[in-house]
Order: structure tokens, then sequence, then C-alpha cells
């Protein structure tokens, strides 16, 4: 005895143990929680039951989708019944729960729930339980019902009724029926079979139409839940007179098996009844009960004279698969009299129903840098068909880099297998197949647009390393000389590009002050003139970035190659030593054809053809002037023996010229004094270093002598000046070092110093510096006029105003040097002095 005691508890201990290791592995958790529950309810401690960490909840991306509900019945609801406060880890009521809008009259209610957490992935599931409690009470389908009853009938013969449904299930839906107090009428329930209960109304005693032709009752209906819920119906009870025998079918209730596919016109079923009386009394009828509802009355008809039921309607046992018809044999009698059965239709399952497929969670877009493993999608399938029918397997597309992953019967998990690249392949296109294990088999497909949102992965990229750009010199400030374009192939932001230059030093000058880039278009910018001759090339680097989160970036070169333009005017440099101090160039009168009197240079900063100078003797006054310049060496030579007829002072324009376009020139002005040839040996032009001293120490006497007559001379003029000087007129007065204007009728005066000897007299006089020149108003001075060309350098003294002289006038402040001027020519070929 104590061993069979013994062993009996071991089994036990084993089955416990084995129930719960499949309950572990399974990762099941239960709960139940009662309908109509309030929000906020609790329904259990999920993450602490699943051994996970409160505090790991969001980092984990803890989420839950409520599934169909389990148990059969009625449909599955999408709606968000239950949610986790992911602060505590508490399982609670999102929303109110109706058991049996949920799962109808099925005996076992849930609601499934998946939930998901990562780092590592896993999934749980949830299984809570619905607790019917008694909300809903008994209801009949109608207020009254009525009865005739012959008076005849004898005591015993039962009614059928029509009895209440209650919506809820178990005690609570378990109905109790009382009639109101009476005489007559009892009421009591049989059972039909496992399915169903029929209720009757019995006859206690015979009725009497005179007595009582019509009977009132109120038939109360209660159910077992706590507290009670009642329903009534009133029963209008006609008593009739004569026939007194019913007709009487061979069995009170039929089972019948129909496939769900069967035609119209299938017949389900041929009734009989007999009636024991004669003659029309014994004629029967056979119509459906007034109690069968329309909907079955829709699906099925009933010949009135064979008792033939028939479909005429689509049988799908998806939407029912049972069907109880009530039906009536009535004869013919004036007081017709009527028996009743009850024809029960199971409809039987064939595979009609393809699978469905549905995303119950979509996580899109996918980063491109998404990890494998990564839950992209949620899958559920379902199949309305049972047994067979309705087991349902389900895969996905091939050669892409997804999978399916099975997680709880009908659920799957649309994961990410390898890495995706979005600017290969910006979104994919997934097709789910379930397919079922009916005969055949059907299946269905559902597609799913996956797009892979974009990861600041790529930098912006030039389309070449250097870029060369050749801009003209003196270009205007603020002209655009050059555009960049780089190209990111990634998306909105990350490929919004912006451009900037590299700051660096260009000739102690911070680069911004040269070039400028304008961030969105890549378009560069000079911001002031270039000059050829200061810089030839300007080197830079372009950043361009894009405005992702980090922003990357990338460089390209740009060479500015400045193109030299004819900006600069040849610079005549003298070839003689104290050229400043130095009165003329002394030509001995014997000197033969081809004697160097003098040699110009000049230089010009610009480059190429800009810099390549010609010299040219601006057209004489005389035809005849015995000298020429070398066109590219700058020499001035005699052309031929000179003599006394050529005069004792030769004044020489010399145009320098550059091959720009257009060309550019200076001028010089060279005084040629013919002398004897001693005096032509101390001025040797082909000598450097000459001083003038010596010059000016031979000729003392000389310079004294003239200085005094010269300023007895000057007395005198400045006293015509007083008394002749008119609006236009002009009086420049040159004795020694000095000039004296006077201009406009004004009165305004200025002095100018100056440092110039233009004249020489004769073969042995010394350089003459006394110089007065008058306007045409003013009759000319019994001296000899000025060279031509000479002019004289202005300086302005203390305590004397200086006019505004107009550029290149003699004495103005564009004169140029007393012995070469030169100037820009605004007109190609013309010197300006």
């Amino acid at each position: 005895m104590y061993l069979l005691l013994y062993s009996l508890l071991l089994q036990l201990l084993q089955l416990v143990l084995l129930q719960a290791a499949w309950e572990v592995g399974s990762g099941q958790l239960h709960y139940s929680v009662p309908e109509e529950s309030k929000h906020g309810t609790f329904v259990g401690r999920i993450a602490q039951d699943l051994g996970l960490e409160v505090g790991e909840l969001v980092s984990r991306r803890f989420r839950m989708v409520s599934s169909s509900t389990g148990g059969g019945g009625g449909g599955g609801s999408r709606r968000d019944y239950f949610e986790v406060n992911v602060q505590n880890g508490i399982l609670f009521v999102n929303s109110r729960i109706d058991r049996e809008e949920l799962c109808a009259k099925s005996p076992v209610c849930a609601v499934h729930l998946e939930v998901l957490v990562e780092k590592p992935l896993r999934g749980f599931h949830v299984e809570v339980e619905i607790k019917d409690i008694n909300d809903n009470a008994p209801v009949f389908s109608l207020n009254k019902q009525n009865l005739f009853i012959l008076e005849s009938r004898t005591q015993g013969s039962r009614f059928p009724l029509e009895g209440a449904s209650d919506a809820d299930i178990g005690t609570n839906s378990m109905v109790t029926y009382k009639l109101s107090r009476n005489d007559y009428f009892s009421v009591a329930e049989k059972p039909n079979d496992e399915h169903s209960k029929s209720l009757d109304m019995v006859l206690k005693k015979p009725l009497d139409r005179e007595e009582s032709p019509v009977h009132r009752l109120l038939l109360t209906a209660t159910d077992g839940g706590k507290p009670e819920l009642t329903g009534t119906v009133q029963l209008v009870i006609t008593v009739l007179d004569a026939n007194d025998n019913a007709p009487v079918f061979n069995q009170s209730v039929y089972k019948i098996r129909l496939l769900e596919n069967a035609a119209n016109g299938t017949l389900v079923i041929k009734l009989n009844a007999t009636d024991l009386d004669e003659g029309i009394n014994k004629e029967i009828s056979y119509s459906f009960s007034s109690l069968v509802p329309p909907s079955i009355k829709d699906m099925y008809n009933i010949d009135l004279n064979t008792g033939e039921i028939r479909v005429k309607g689509n049988l799908d046992f998806e939407d029912r698969n049972l069907y109880e018809i009530q039906v009536k044999a009535t004869d013919k009698s004036t007081f017709p009299m009527a028996g009743h059965c009850q024809v029960l239709v199971e409809i039987l399952d064939v595979n009609d129903n393809p699978p469905e497929v549905s995303v119950t969670s979509l996580s899109v877009p996918v980063l491109e840098d998404a990890p494998p493993g990564t839950v992209v999608a949620l899958i559920s399938v379902s199949d309305k068909d049972s047994g067979d029918n309705g087991k349902v397997t389900c895969s996905i597309s091939p050669r892409l880099p997804f999978k399916l992953l099975s997680t709880f019967k009908n659920y799957y998990s649309l994961v990410l297998e390898e890495a995706v690249d979005r600017e290969r392949v910006s979104q994919y296109q997934l097709l789910i197949t379930a397919r079922d294990e009916g005969l055949p088999p059907l299946s269905a497909t559902s597609s799913i647009l996956v797009p892979i949102a974009d990861v600041n992965d790529n930098a912006p990229a030039f389309p070449q390393p250097v870029y060369t750009v050749f801009v003209k010199e003196n270009n205007p400030p603020g002209a655009p000389i050059f555009t960049v374009s780089a190209w990111d192939p990634d998306l909105q932001e990350n490929a919004f590009v912006s451009y900037s230059v590299v700051e660096r030093s260009v000739a102690e000058k911070p680069l911004s002050s040269y070039i400028s880039v304008q961030s969105e278009s890549g378009k560069l910018y000079a911001l002031q003139p270039f000059d050829y001759e200061e810089l030839k090339l300007l080197e830079f680097q372009v950043t361009a970035k894009d405005a992702g989160l980090p922003p990357l970036c990338g460089n390209v070169t740009v060479q500015v190659f400045i193109l030299d333009e004819n900006d600069n005017v040849p610079i005549v440099i003298r070839s003689w030593a104290a050229a400043e101090t130095s009165p003329l160039q002394l030509v001995p009168v014997s000197a033969s054809t081809g004697h160097v009197v003098a040699k110009l240079r000049a230089v010009d900063a610009d480059s190429g053809y800009n810099a390549w100078l010609r010299y040219e003797l601006q057209e004489p006054r005389s035809p005849a002037v015995p000298f020429r310049v070398g066109r590219y060496s700058g020499e001035i030579r005699t052309t031929r023996p000179l003599d006394e007829a050529d005069g004792r002072m030769q004044s020489l324009v010399i145009v320098v010229k550059d091959h720009g376009e257009p060309a550019l020139s200076a001028t010089a002005t060279v005084s040629v004094s013919l002398v004897e040839s001693a005096q032509a040996g101390q001025s040797d032009p082909q000598e450097t270093g000459v001083s003038e001293g010596p010059m000016v120490d031979m000729n003392v006497s000389l310079i004294i002598a003239i200085c005094s007559v010269s300023s007895l001379f000057l007395l005198v003029i400045i006293l015509y000046i007083a008394m002749r000087c008119q609006p236009d007129t002009a009086l420049m007065y040159s004795a020694g070092n000095h000039t004296l204007v006077c201009a406009s009728e004004v009165g305004s005066w200025s002095y100018s110093q100056r440092n110039s000897r233009n004249l020489g007299v004769g073969e042995t006089a010394a350089a003459k510096n006394d110089l007065m020149v008058f306007t045409p108003n003013i009759p000319p001075a019994p001296t000899a006029p000025p060279p031509e060309g000479s002019s004289t350098a202005a300086t302005q003294p203390p305590r004397m105003p200086s006019p505004a002289w107009p550029p290149g006038k003699l004495g103005g402040p564009g004169a140029g040097h007393p012995r070469m001027t030169a100037g820009v020519n605004p007109s190609p070929g013309v010197g300006r002095a």
C-alpha cells in the first residue's frame, strides 16, 4: 500500500515538474482579469515575472503588441486592451474589455500579447484570461408571445416557448424560469442534447374557453450570477375550441451534417408528421415556427406539403457552424392543432478560405546602419478554416537581406538579416506568402515596402582634385571668377553641401581679403582687383561640408593664375649720373654721323609683350633734325654731321611705347646743346658718374653776371605784370630756383621751387637758369623761349597758396621732370607731359 502511494506521488511530482519546464521553455506568462475592469486596473508585474530589469525597459526598447484573442467565438480585436508602464514594469488595463464582444460564448477567452525587447532581441508571450462577470441579463427575442391552445388539450400537454438568452457564460448564463401565479400553466425545461434545452409550458388542468378565453401571464428568466439579473416576456394564451389531436413527428430532434459549400436547392431533410384525426383535421402543412429568426429563413426553405427542407443561401462554416431550426406541423382543421420538432444542422468545414496576412507593427524606415537582427515588422497570419485547413505557414521572397522568425503560433518577426546600404538600394519590396495545409492548399500574399533611411555616411566629393582658373588682373571687385561643385550621395540635410575657403595668409594678408565663396552655390568671388605684378598665382583650398550629424567634408585645391594686362606705363631711367642736376647733353659740333648723344633706358612692370619696349622720336618741328633714336636700344645718335645751321639748342621728345593692347607710352625730353669739342668732352654720354660740379665752377662768373641782370629785369617785369594782369592772363617767372605765377582776376599767386636749367648759350656759355614765360595775352619778354617739352616741378613753398592747375599745364601739379617727363597716355601711342 505504501509502495503504491509512493509511486503515485512520484508520478505526480514528475508531472508537475514537466509542466513547469514546459511553461518556462515556452516563455509564456498567464494572467487573469475580470471583464469591464477600469482603466489602470493592475494585471501583473510583467517585467519582474519575465526576469527583466525595470530600469532597462526603455533602453532595451521594451514594447508590447496586442494580438488577436484566443478561445474561438467572435473574431479577434486589434484594440490595445493592455499597456505596460515602463517606469515600474506593471501591466495594467488600458481600455474597456467586454468579454462577450471579444469572445462571444466561448468558454475560454484570452488576449495574447507579444512582448519584444532588444539588446539582445528576445520575444515573450503573455496570455491574459478575461474572466466573465454577470453583466448581461437574460433577454427574450420578443416582448410578447401569442399562443393558441384548444380547450380540448389534456392535462400535461406541453407547449414550446422561446427561451431567454444570456450573453454571459458559465453560472452567469444558467437561466431559470418562473411563470406568474396562475391555476392552469407551469414551465418546465427539457434537455434535448448536449447543445441545448427546450422550454415548455405545461398544462396543469383542462381549459374552459367559455370561462376564460384568454390568459395573460408573465414569464421571468433569472440567471445564476451574483447579483442575479432577470428578463421577462408576456405570454398571451388564447383558448380555442374543436380539434383535439395535434400532428406528431416521428422524433422530436433531427440532427443533420452538411458541407458548407452545399449548392442552393440541396436537400437537407424530409420531415414527416402524422395526425390521428380524420378528414381535414388529419391533413398537415409544414412551416417554420414563428420563433425561427430571419437569418435562418434566409438560408433554408421548407415545402408546405412535403416537409422537405432545402438550402437556399450560401452556407459558410466561418460565419455559423450550427443551425437550430424549429419546425411546425399544423393540421387543416378550423381550429388547427400543431406539432413541433427541432432540426439541428451542423455545417462541416471546407478549405474555402485563403490565409490572411496582417502586419501588426511596422518599424520603418530602417536606418542603413541598423545591425543585423533589427526587428522591422511583426506579422500575424490567420485562416478562418479549421483543422488542417486552418494551419498556416509563412515565408518571404528569397535573396533579400531580411528573414522571418517564428515567435509564437501564427506570429512572425521580420528581422534584418544583413547590412543594407541606402545608396545602393533605397527601398525593398517584400512579398510575404502564407499557405495553409488544406487540400488543395490555398495561399495569400502581402507586400511590404521597407524604405531605407539615410545615414550621413558619405562625405561631399569634388569631381576632380584640383581646379585651375585663369583670371585677368585688374578684375572688378566682387565679380565671380569660378564655381566649384561637390556631390554628396546622401539625402536631405546629409546631402546639403555648404562651401567655405580654408583660411591662410597670402603675402602677409588673410586669404579672405582676396577670395570669398558663396556657401550655398560654391561660386567664388574676387574681393579685390588682382595685380599680376604683385601676385601671379593664388592657391587655396575650398571645403565642402554637409549638414549631417556629425558633418562630413571634402576639400579641393583651386589654383588661380593671374594673367597680365597692359596696365603699367613705361618708366624712363636716365643713363647718366646725377640726372637731376645735369642741365643738358653737350654734343660737339664736329660729331660725326652715328655719334651717340645719349642713351635712354626704360622699364615696364608688365610682362611679355606688355613689357617689350620700343623708342621713337616724336615728330620734329623741323624736318631736318640731325638725330635719331634706336628702336629697341634707346640710343640717340646723329644722323649726319652737324653744322652751325642746326642751331645751338635742340629739344628732342622721345616716346617710349610698349607692345600691349592698347599700347601705353611715356615721353622724355632731352635737351641737346652744340658745343665745341673741348666742352663736349666734359659731358660724354658714354661715361657714367659724370659730375655737374666742374661745369658749374667753370661758369660761376658768367652765372653771377647773368643773375644780376636777371634780377633787374625781374623787377621791371613785376611792375609790368601788376599793371597789365587781366582775368585770363597768367605770368610765370623763373629766377634761380623759383617760379612766380599770377592767374585770374582773383589775384592768387603761386610760388614754386624748381630745380632746372634749360638753356645753354654759345659754345662756352654756362647753363642759364633764368626763365620767364608769358601767356598769349602778355607780350613776350626779350629773352629766348624755353625749350620744347621743358617743365617745372611744382612744390609748394610756405605762406603762399597754390592754385588748382589743370593737369599737364606748365607749372601745374601734372608737370614733369625738367629734363624728361613721363605720363600715361589716354590714347594709344600719345604721351602726356
